[in-house]
């Protein structure tokens, strides 16, 4: 007994230390001791299934984030990328000129660029379905259960094998009864979303519901030149759902088709140095733009079918298969310049498509719980895009076109044993096939390409006309211990792998392979070896605690990591010389190693109950990320290393966020108001640092009060959201260098040098940038019937 109290006074001292050393930070919300029926009383409880089991947050060894429906509703939560701010490590931002590309970084792996030739370092998951391209995966939320945020190499429990972490988007099952839920939001830049939802049972077995979405919003500047509104909103968006349940529950089949139209305008980035050519000044609002490239008209298009069905084969074994099929089409015009003239313009259209298979077979008992599976998937990804470039020659347009074709195929499995009822040992593993099959086509034209409407002639022969096959394949294992020392408290250490495969860079030029005989020129072989990058590869190596303390009004989760990361695949693009004349062309950087090591902390304390009657509470909750990521080597094109001059892209070293809120009764209902501080330290937007476009460190403020009545049926809710109205960059574009009497100087750590600027694609000069949303406040209604 002497011994078990204290391993217990040691336990919670260490909590009451985590707890008063974490920065304020809101990941896993405070309990509410009075919420509604939505609403978990604590949300340490919310039931995940990070381990493709159902599990608690404080009992699954992994590092996880969840937001459960009733804290997404309260904290005013509109799409995933509002989701960064409340989780460690964690990047989720629009890419560039987009309302619905996402660019996701978690603990300093992702992919900033959305072509099509990579595949994503974070896998985005929709009921289970993976989302093979980043387009059309900035899911706006609604009609949701809940979404895990997964840290980490995920390979040996998911279909897709993702090397940086996945975020599941985890739709809601049907209610057995009639149900009707309402929401309406009204506010600032004349925002209105109304979601509808509704769901019915036709017999004991088989319910049907529909939910659709219409979100629309004003823009937060205008398109001084072509008179249309700038980060406008224009989305519909719809989801039916059939299912089947037999009498005895242990038969389940959900059938899902959803459905996105994104018609808002072109995102066009806002310039940050005058016109070079044009003299044009730099406008006042960085939400103002005048850029002219408005052909193609944006329109984007997703949505996809998919059949998940499990059987109870007995007590012990439940067979799961996941079919999916998924289509998307993004026509974009990228104005590179953000100005009238045709310098960088970029009309561009990316075409996905992709169908999936998954059977997982499950087993439990009291011991060992676990699952082995299989997974396919078949993708066709391609795209098409001009690079306008009249000042530079009139009509001049460098095209490219790529078209990858994806064929992939695995088998995992991960079981975990309880050793005793307090030690637990899982192991894991996954064998992946991946073939990349590619056509690469470049070449040189006068006028705009036929995809776009135009009817180009042909200048000199194609600078690139390719295609390769390349196979990949790459076991990766996983393995955890974790250890119960008391009640309420877990340790745990794991090690896992996490692979990307590697494919053919589809913007590369052929007539930038080094030819192994200069005399005959670049060969066939030159040019494969060339356009190819490697796979990728990352071992993670934490360990963990969870635990509750005093009565369970303390509860964090602090893990920390360190991983080795290795070939990083970094796609980029630079000005080039085809024929004579500067183009475009890509670049891909696969030489390169370097180390992440990292701590987060996820604490959840409730302060005070029944100061205000039964069911008040005050609670605080808090993040803390940190990471210290550094390549240890980067080989650059001209074969010298650099690493000293490189930094990772959408990896901030800290991120940090806090809520402090409270419930009271009122009435005949409860009033929850929060106030959430989010802060982010230096970002840089590529490898190389720019004092154009990176973002220095900067907090967010926000606010949230809802009251909600009716035994949880209605809801009204104020929101506010960057009250301080912080202008802050997320991305941007720069084709320029700055020159010192005519030397290029390096742009590490340096202030934003006044000149003169030299463009290195172009005439006008490129260092354009986007920006997170200015001061928002709306207003919410909900009712469930």
């Amino acid at each position: 007994m002497t011994r078990l109290y204290s391993m217990r006074t040691l336990l919670n001292a260490g909590a009451a230390i985590a707890a008063l050393t974490a920065v304020p930070a809101m990941a896993q919300e405070a309990p509410d001791q009075q919420q509604t029926a939505d609403a978990p009383a604590d949300d340490a409880e919310i039931v995940v299934t990070a381990r493709r089991r159902e599990e608690t947050l404080l009992d699954v060894p992994v590092a996880v984030t969840a937001f459960s429906a009733a804290k997404l509703e309260r904290t005013g939560i509109v799409d995933l990328t509002d989701l960064q701010n409340v989780t460690p490590n964690t990047t989720l931002k629009n890419a560039r000129g987009t309302n619905s590309t996402l660019a996701a970084f978690i603990r300093g792996v992702g992919q900033q660029d959305p072509v099509p030739g990579f595949e994503a370092g974070i896998g985005i998951y929709l009921d289970d379905v993976y989302l093979n391209r980043p387009q059309a995966a900035v899911l706006d939320v609604y009609d949701v259960d809940r979404i895990e945020v997964l840290r980490g190499p995920q390979g040996t429990l998911y279909g897709r094998n993702t090397i940086g972490g996945a975020v599941k988007y985890v739709t809601k099952r049907l209610p057995d009864h009639f149900e009707a839920n309402l929401k309406a939001s009204y506010g600032s830049y004349n925002q209105a979303d109304g979601i509808v939802s509704v769901s019915t049972p036709i017999n004991d077995m088989i319910r049907i519901g529909v939910s659709g979405a219409r979100l629309t919003r004003d823009g937060f500047g205008k398109n001084t030149y072509l008179g249309i509104d700038n980060y406008d909103k224009n989305i519909w968006a719809g989801r039916g759902t059939i299912e089947f349940e037999s009498p005895d529950s242990r038969m389940f089949v959900r059938i899902t088709g959803d459905y996105t139209d994104d018609k808002s305008n072109p995102r066009n980035g806002h310039r940050l140095i005058p016109g070079i050519a044009s003299g044009a000044p730099v406008l006042s609002n960085v939400f103002d733009t005048r850029a002219g490239l408005n052909n193609p008209k944006q329109n984007i298009q997703a949505g996809g079918l998919s059949m998940t069905a499990s059987v109870e084969l007995t007590d012990h074994l439940t067979l799961k298969s996941i079919s999916a099929w998924r289509k998307d089409r993004s026509f974009t015009p990228i104005d590179f310049d953000a100005l009238p003239s045709v310098d960088v313009d970029v009309p561009a259209v990316y075409r996905n498509e992709q169908t999936s298979q998954e059977f997982q077979l499950a087993y439990k008992s009291d011991k060992l719980n676990g699952i082995f599976g299989y997974y396919y998937l078949g993708a066709k990804a391609s795209t098409t895009f001009d690079v306008l470039l009249s000042t530079t020659v009139p009509n001049f347009n460098a095209n490219t076109k790529g078209d990858v074709r994806t064929e992939t195929s695995s088998i995992y499995g991960d079981f975990t044993y309880d050793v005793t009822p307090q030690i637990s040992l899982s192991l894991g593993g996954r064998y992946t096939w991946d073939q990349r099959q590619s056509y690469i086509f470049k070449a040189s034209y006068l006028g705009q390409s036929a995809d776009f409407g135009g009817n180009p002639i042909l200048l000199g022969a194609p600078s690139t006309d390719f295609r390769g096959v390349a196979n990949f394949r790459r076991f990766t294992p996983r393995a955890s211990l974790s250890f119960k020392p008391v009640e309420g408290h877990m340790l745990y250490a794991s090690y896992s792998e996490g692979f990307k495969g590697g494919g053919f860079d589809p913007r590369g030029s052929a007539t930038s392979a080094p030819a192994s005989n200069p005399a005959a020129g670049a060969t066939y072989q030159d040019i494969y070896n060339y356009l190819r990058f490697k796979p990728e590869t990352v071992k993670t190596y934490e360990i963990g605690w969870k635990g509750a303390a005093f009565d369970r009004r303390l509860t964090w989760a602090l893990d920390g990591f360190y991983s080795d990361y290795s070939d990083v695949q970094v796609p980029g693009s630079v000005g080039c010389l085809i024929g004579g004349v500067q183009s475009f062309c890509g670049i891909t950087t696969n030489a390169a190693k370097a180390t992440i090591k990292g701590i987060e902390l996820e604490t959840n304390a409730t302060l005070a109950r029944g100061f205000a009657g039964a069911g008040s509470s005050l609670y605080f909750a808090g993040t803390l990320g940190y990471m210290n990521a550094k390549y240890k080597t980067f080989i650059g094109p001209t074969g010298v290393d650099v690493a000293k001059v490189r930094v990772f892209q959408n990896t901030p070293d800290w991120t940090l966020s806090g809520t402090l809120g409270g419930n009271i009764p009122v009435g005949s209902g409860t009033v929850n108001a929060s106030t959430v501080v989010s802060y982010r330290s230096l970002t840089h937007q590529f490898e190389t640092a720019s004092p154009f476009l990176d973002q220095p460190a900067y907090t967010l403020l926000d606010a949230h009060l809802t009251y909600t009545f009716g035994g949880g049926r209605y809801s009204i809710g104020v929101h506010g959201k960057n009250l301080t109205n912080r202008i802050y960059k997320t991305a941007g574009y720069q084709y320029i260098r700055t020159d010192i009497a005519g030397t290029p100087i390096n742009l590490l750590n340096q202030p934003v040098p006044n000149g003169p600027y030299v463009p290195t694609l172009g005439k006008e000069g490129i260092a354009t940038a986007f920006y997170g949303n200015p001061r928002q406040v709306f207003g919410t209604l909900t009712a469930r019937f």
